[in-house]
C-alpha cells in the first residue's frame, strides 16, 4: 500500500502546486477555482466506479478509481481541507467497528 500512499502524495503536491493557476490551461486550477464544479466532477466519478464495481468491470473500476482519488483530491483541495485532516478523523475510528461508529454519529 505504500505506492498508493508515495502516488497520492506526489498527486496532492502537484494538485497543490496548481492553486492560482489559470483555469483556462489547468483542468485542476478550474476544479480547484471552483468547488462546486469539484463536487460535481467527484460525484460523477464516483458513480462511474460504482457502476463499474456492481459490473465487475475490474479494468474499468481501476480507471475509474484513479479518478475518484483525484477528484476526491482536487475537491478536498478546493474546499480547503487537507489529507492531514482526512486521516486525523481515519485514525481516530481505527479499531471502532463501521456499525458502532455510524451509531454514533
Amino acid at each position: 500500500m505504500s505506492d498508493l500512499g508515495d502516488t497520492l502524495g506526489r498527486l496532492w503536491a502537484t494538485i497543490e502546486s496548481r492553486k492560482g493557476g489559470d483555469p483556462a490551461a489547468s483542468w485542476t486550477a478550474k476544479l480547484l477555482a471552483d468547488p462546486k464544479l469539484a463536487a460535481k466532477k467527484l460525484g460523477e466519478e464516483g458513480l462511474e466506479a460504482a457502476l463499474a464495481c456492481a459490473l465487475g468491470d475490474k479494468a474499468n473500476l481501476t480507471a475509474e478509481a484513479a479518478d475518484v482519488l483525484y477528484h476526491l483530491l482536487a475537491a478536498l483541495a478546493a474546499s480547503g481541507v487537507t489529507p492531514d485532516e482526512v486521516a486525523a478523523v481515519l485514525k481516530a475510528r481505527e479499531g471502532t467497528s463501521g456499525i458502532a461508529e455510524k451509531a454514533s454519529r
